[in-house]
């Protein structure tokens, strides 16, 4: 090789002193020009590819020279660069095999530069004239690859499962010259180990933590989101959803991108994916449809409208287009969101506006619907093409029998039963186009099936209400029996079934109807349930205490005659 041939070793440490000179300089120029973020990125690998160019013919001599030169003077840098380099290619085995080999060979590195010119010439070393220009200085640059050491080997622990080895590697004392934001992550990831462990309140210490060593930790934010999900605090959870999405939403001026960044960072020395999954964040849009539908799910109604519309601006917006595309496996479909969005406003008794949100779902997929579907249960493989296309038909099924429901609920809430009436029987309609065959073997329902049934309850339910409303009480003792059997319908068609029983005379089997809807069970969990596909907050309601006095009144009374109930 040409490196072989150079006249002496003094000669050839300048030729390298020279080669890296160049490749920093290269690099600082372009800091300070500041050039385009693509430019960095392209200047960022041609510089990264030109020093390990240069590892590589250091590597080689090194291999002729080990027995004459001090390791403490004359390849200290070359180890913190090898060790670098093993680090950003994710060669954790071979810094963990030789990592106190590393560590004692580095006791030196505090000696300065004339201890360094002494130590050459007691081994009869020249010193060279050609002063290198450092990146970063080699005592920090060792703290730094120690503390991101650390960090790599407690995430493959952690994604290993072996929680409590990743704990006693992390609780390790940090030098007091760790990055704060490296400093959070060791927090971040201490906390996950005790989250792990089953210590979700000593999780939320670590979390606050590495928030009060760096305000912009992302990461502790959505962990602790999670752990006030695990622990039922719900408005702990929008509290951390509030202050995760803002984070998120700081201009991106304020955050390096690592084009402009120093050439030897973390970002580089810690590629490795069992870190990136766990310190993965959702992305603002992800984050403000969670605190969107928090909100409304928990009672701040009117917080989770502006969230939703927001969103829905966001995503209607031509700069975030891009975005849009991004963010479809972790957001709902448009039409989804437009339906959750109704949903909420009929809930903050805005029927108006849910009405134009359905008009606009119903527009672009009522020319959409199959004439016909007919779904096997279970669902075939989601992978294969006719199962995908019937998932997809039976999504625009759902989606615009939801939008004819939602328009439903706005008109009862209105009190116009009439249009009411039209707008459920559409639903119904509908849904009876879809055909659902049970195969053989198959014991549980798939959610679109399930959501589904639930739509077919809902709607008979409503139309039942409705029709008690419009004196129709035989149309609505059909309707409200046919919802019960349907799925669990809504929450009080049991109520209006009683009530319907009771308005026709058949007064023991409305008290019947009262006693098994009072010993019944709790109604299913309906946590995979959408937003809009949940009983209706608003429109006609019974007055529970009033129905409860008839039933117990009319109890007494065949008790006192001796009569059968």
């Amino acid at each position: 090789m040409a490196v072989m041939s150079y006249e002496s070793d003094t000669c050839l440490l300048d030729r390298w002193t020279e080669e890296n000179n160049a490749i920093v300089n290269k690099w600082k120029q372009h800091n300070d020009k500041g050039d385009c973020v693509e430019q960095g990125s392209r200047l960022l690998k041609s510089c990264y590819e030109a020093s390990l160019q240069l590892l590589q013919m250091i590597q080689v001599k090194h291999n002729s020279l080990r027995q004459r030169f001090s390791s403490h003077i004359a390849w200290r840098e070359l180890l913190c660069v090898q060790w670098a380099f093993w680090l950003s290619t994710v060669r954790l085995g071979h810094i963990l095999e030789l990592q106190g080999e590393l560590l004692s060979l580095f006791e030196g590195l505090g000696l300065d530069e004339r201890d360094d010119t002494r130590k050459a010439g007691e081994e009869g070393l020249e010193t060279s004239a050609v002063r290198p220009a450092l990146v970063i200085h080699p005592r920090e640059l060792k703290d730094l690859l120690h503390i991101c050491t650390v960090i790599a080997q407690g995430a493959e622990l952690l994604c290993e499962g072996r929680w409590s080895e990743a704990l006693t590697i992390l609780q390790r004392d940090p030098s007091p010259l760790t990055p704060r934001d490296l400093f959070a992550q060791i927090h971040t990831l201490t906390g996950l180990c005790l989250s792990s462990m089953g210590h979700p309140h000593s999780a939320l210490q670590c979390f606050r933590k590495a928030l009060e060593t760096d305000v912009r930790c992302v990461s502790a934010l959505q962990q602790s989101v999670l752990v006030y999900r695990q622990l039922g605090n719900t408005q702990a959870e929008i509290q951390a959803l509030r202050l995760l999405h803002s984070v998120l939403m700081l201009p991106p001026a304020s955050q390096p991108t690592v084009a402009s960044g120093p050439l030897i960072a973390p970002a580089i020395l810690l590629p490795g994916q069992s870190l990136s999954s766990l310190l993965s964040v959702p992305s603002a849009l992800s984050v403000l449809h969670c605190l969107a539908q928090k909100c409304v799910l928990h009672g701040s109604v009117s917080e989770g409208v502006e969230h939703y519309l927001d969103l829905l601006a966001a995503l209607q917006s031509d700069q975030q287009m891009s975005q849009v595309l991004s963010e479809a496996p972790s957001l709902p479909r448009l039409p989804e969101l437009y339906l959750e969005t109704g949903s909420s406003l009929l809930m903050a008794q805005r029927p108006d506006d849910c009405l134009v949100l359905c008009d606009e779902v119903i527009s672009k997929t009522v020319d959409l619907l199959p004439e016909r579907l007919r779904l096997e249960e279970p669902l075939e493989d989601p992978m294969e093409e006719s199962g995908h296309d019937s998932a997809d038909r039976l999504g625009l099924v759902l989606w615009c029998g939801a939008a004819y429901l939602l328009q439903a609920h706005c008109y009862s809430h209105l009190k116009d039963w009439k249009q009411a009436v039209t707008l459920y029987t559409r639903c119904i309609s509908l849904l009876m186009k879809v055909c659902v065959v049970q195969t053989a073997g198959c014991v549980k329902q798939g959610l679109g099936v399930r959501n589904l049934q639930r739509l077919k309850g809902l709607a008979l339910a409503g139309r039942g209400i409705s029709f008690i409303h419009r004196d129709q009480n035989r149309e609505a003792l059909r309707d409200l029996q046919l919802s019960l059997q349907a799925a669990s319908g809504c929450a009080s068609a049991g109520l209006w079934l009683t009530e319907v029983l009771w308005r026709l005379g058949r007064r023991r089997e409305a008290v019947a109807c009262w006693e098994e809807n009072q010993s019944s069970s709790s109604p299913p969990l309906l946590q995979d349930a959408p937003l809009y596909l949940l009983d209706p907050q608003t429109g006609p309601s019974l007055d529970p205490a009033d129905l409860r006095g008839r039933m117990e009144e009319f109890t007494k009374t065949q008790q006192h005659q001796g009569l059968p109930l």
